[in-house]
C-alpha cells in the first residue's frame, strides 16, 4: 500500500509540476506591473481558468518559428523594467542576494558570519532603500543598483534582471514529483498527507517566482496560509487525524498547535523585519505564516527545526557564493526557497516521528 501511495503522490507531483512554469512566468513581474497575459512573442496566453491552467507552450510560436529560435516557445523574456542582460552570471561578477518586496523596493543583507539571523529576504541592500540605475554599458550594467548615498550596489542573483523563460521545464515536474513522493513516504496513509500534496505545488510555485524576480506575491502567500489552516483543520476532524492528540500520530498532529505555530513563526519573522527591514522582506513574513502552520502541526520542536533549517541553508548558500567569488559580503538573495526547503525538512522529520 505504501508503494502505491508513493507512486500516486509522485504522479500527482509530476502532473502539477508540468503546469507550474506557465504560472511562474505569468507571476514573475515587477510589483507595479500586471501579470503577463502573452508569450514573449506577443501571442495571448489562453486556456482554462483565464489561461492560468496549462503547460508553458505557445502554439502560435510553435507554428510560426522552430522551437528554440528567438520567437519560438522556448524564448526568453526580460522582466519588465529591466535592461537587456545575458542569462546567468559569470563567476567573477558579484551576485546580489536580495529579494524584491511586494512594494517593489530593494534592500540588502550581509552574508557574513551573522547570516543565520538576517540573511535572505524578500527585499534587499544594506545601504538602505535603493533604486535601480543603469551603470556602465547596457549589456553589463542592467540590474545594478545605486544606494541611497549614491554608491553602486552589487547586482542581484537572478531577480528582476534575470530573463524568464516561457517553455516546458523538465526539472520543475521532477522536483515537484520528488517532493510529493518523499512526503508520502514519510507521512503514510494519514489525513494530513492530502494537505501536504495540495500545498506542495504552490510552495514550488512560490520558490520559482521568488527565484525569478525576488518577490513573493500576496496572491499566493496569504491564500496559502489560510488554506493550510483550513485544510489541516479538516484533517484533524477525520479519523486518525490526531486533532485531539489521541490518533496514531499522537500529540504531533495537533490543529491548535498548528495555528499557534503559524502565529509564532509569523511574529518571529515580523520582529526580524522590524529590527532590520533592509534585511528581511515582508513577503517572507507572510510566507512564514503558512510554513509555521504546517510545521506546527507536528509540534514546537518540528517548528524550530524547520525554521532553523531554512536559515542554515540560506547561510550556507550565501557563504558558498562568497567562497566562489560570485557574491560579496553585502550580497542578497531570495530567501523564500530556503524557507520552503527548511519547512519540508521539518515536516518530513515530524511525519516520521509521528509515524
Amino acid at each position: 500500500m505504501y508503494a502505491t501511495l508513493i507512486v500516486v503522490a509522485a504522479l500527482w507531483g509530476a502532473a502539477t509540476g508540468l503546469l507550474l512554469p506557465r504560472a511562474a512566468y505569468r507571476l514573475s513581474v515587477e510589483p507595479e506591473d500586471v501579470w503577463r497575459d502573452s508569450c514573449p512573442a506577443g501571442h495571448p496566453i489562453t486556456g482554462p481558468l483565464g489561461g492560468w491552467l496549462g503547460v508553458a507552450r505557445c502554439t502560435g510560436c510553435a507554428a510560426a518559428a522552430p522551437a528554440g529560435t528567438a520567437d519560438g516557445p522556448g524564448a526568453d523574456v526580460e522582466s519588465p523594467g529591466t535592461g537587456h542582460t545575458a542569462t546567468g552570471a559569470s563567476a567573477a561578477t558579484p551576485v546580489s542576494t536580495a529579494s524584491r518586496s511586494e512594494t517593489g523596493s530593494e534592500t540588502g543583507a550581509e552574508t557574513g558570519p551573522g547570516i543565520g539571523s538576517g540573511t535572505g529576504s524578500e527585499t534587499g541592500s544594506a545601504a538602505g532603500p535603493v533604486v535601480r540605475a543603469a551603470v556602465g554599458s547596457a549589456g553589463s550594467a542592467a540590474g545594478s543598483r545605486v544606494g541611497s548615498a549614491g554608491s553602486v550596489a552589487e547586482p542581484a542573483v537572478g531577480g528582476s534582471g534575470a530573463r524568464v523563460r516561457y517553455a516546458l521545464s523538465l526539472p520543475v515536474p521532477l522536483l515537484t514529483a520528488l517532493a510529493c513522493a518523499v512526503l508520502a513516504a514519510a507521512t503514510g496513509p494519514r489525513p494530513e498527507l492530502a494537505v501536504w500534496l495540495l500545498l506542495a505545488p504552490f510552495a514550488v510555485l512560490l520558490a520559482l517566482v521568488d527565484r525569478n524576480v525576488h518577490r513573493l506575491p500576496d496572491q499566493l502567500t496569504l491564500p496559502l496560509a489560510v488554506a493550510a489552516a483550513v485544510l489541516l483543520g479538516l484533517a484533524a476532524l477525520l479519523p486518525d487525524g490526531g486533532g485531539d492528540g489521541t490518533g496514531p500520530g499522537g500529540p504531533g498532529g495537533s490543529w491548535p498547535t498548528a495555528l499557534l505555530g503559524g502565529l509564532a513563526l509569523g511574529v518571529c519573522y515580523f520582529v526580524l523585519f522590524l529590527i532590520n527591514p533592509n534585511g528581511m522582506g515582508f513577503g517572507d513574513v507572510k510566507l512564514a505564516l503558512s510554513l509555521g502552520v504546517a510545521l506546527g502541526w507536528y509540534g514546537w520542536t518540528v517548528l524550530f527545526v524547520g525554521a532553523f533549517a531554512g536559515f542554515l541553508l540560506g547561510s550556507l548558500y550565501g557563504f558558498g557564493l562568497i567562497l566562489l567569488r560570485r557574491a560579496g559580503r553585502k550580497s542578497a538573495f531570495p530567501f523564500g526557497p530556503f524557507m520552503i526547503v527548511g519547512a519540508l525538512i521539518g515536516i518530513l522529520l515530524g511525519a516520521l516521528a509521528a509515524a
